[in-house]
């Protein structure tokens, strides 16, 4: 029941029922009525489905288009959020994953697997920066996310966790593929032109660690970042491992 002072909305089809009452009117006293007046509510009722049909057609044709709007209007928002949720979870300018992305992955693996983290830094960065510009150190930076894209396996994710820091996380594998993958990615560097203005080469020093399950970014991120310095103290482009790296090494062997 329609509440007091509401109006009901209007019938669309109120002559075609109209008509429809006049018809069924005419058809029960048919034999009581003159065939002009049987034809005119014929004809009514002929014009009054007519109508019908053209209204119903133009009414499923907005209803399609309404669908579609709708359905283009759905993707696109999916698209969008799709996006918003890539440029949080990745660098802008190498598209890697970014340091928040990269905490989250590593703890979420620990909660069920063994990690080991490749932590790397290029050496002399600033050199670049200050030499050449910060385009040039741009492409530099672009250049050695090139080659740990070449190198590193399919289940291995490459973050960037600083202006010239990298890493590589790594779950479920041994310690010594490890160990080799970190010397492959320190030779890819080493080995590639980067077109640097004064003809020299690029290289990177790398820290690696490993933590069985139940560990936490904070503590392999400590690890490698102590492995990684201890690189640069030795002289750079070279591969440090930390202490539960290489007490890991000494189990595997």
């Amino acid at each position: 029941m329609a509440n007091p002072g509401t109006s009901a909305p209007p019938d669309l089809f109120e002559a075609e029922t109209q008509a429809l009452l006049t018809a069924r009117a005419a058809h029960a006293v048919c034999a009581c009525l003159a065939p002009s007046q049987c034809r005119q509510a014929l004809g009514e009722l002929l014009r009054a489905y007519e109508r019908l049909l053209r209204e119903t057609r133009r009414l499923v044709r907005r209803s399609d288009r309404a669908e579609l709007e709708m359905n283009q209007l759905n993707s696109r928002l999916q698209d969008l959020a799709a996006e918003l949720e890539h440029r949080a979870t990745h660098d802008t300018l190498t598209g890697v994953l970014n340091r928040a992305a990269v905490i989250e992955l590593v703890n979420r693996h620990f909660g069920h697997d063994d990690l080991s983290l490749i932590v790397l830094d290029i050496d002399h960065f600033k050199r670049i920066n200050d030499s050449f510009g910060h385009p040039m150190g741009d492409r530099v930076i672009l250049g050695v996310v090139a080659c740990l894209q070449t190198v590193v396996p399919a289940s291995a994710h490459i973050g960037r966790v600083g202006g010239e820091e990298f890493t590589v996380v790594l779950p479920r594998q041994s310690a010594d593929v490890c160990e080799k993958l970190a010397e492959d990615l320190r030779r890819a560097i080493e080995s590639c032109d980067f077109e640097l203005p004064d003809g020299s080469g690029v290289t990177a020093s790398f820290g690696v660690s490993w933590a069985p399950p139940g560990g936490d970014f904070d503590s392999a991120y400590g690890l490698a970042d102590e492995a990684l310095y201890v690189a640069k103290r030795g002289g750079r482009n070279q591969v440090c491992l930390s202490p539960c790296f290489l007490r890991s090494l000494e189990h595997e062997a």
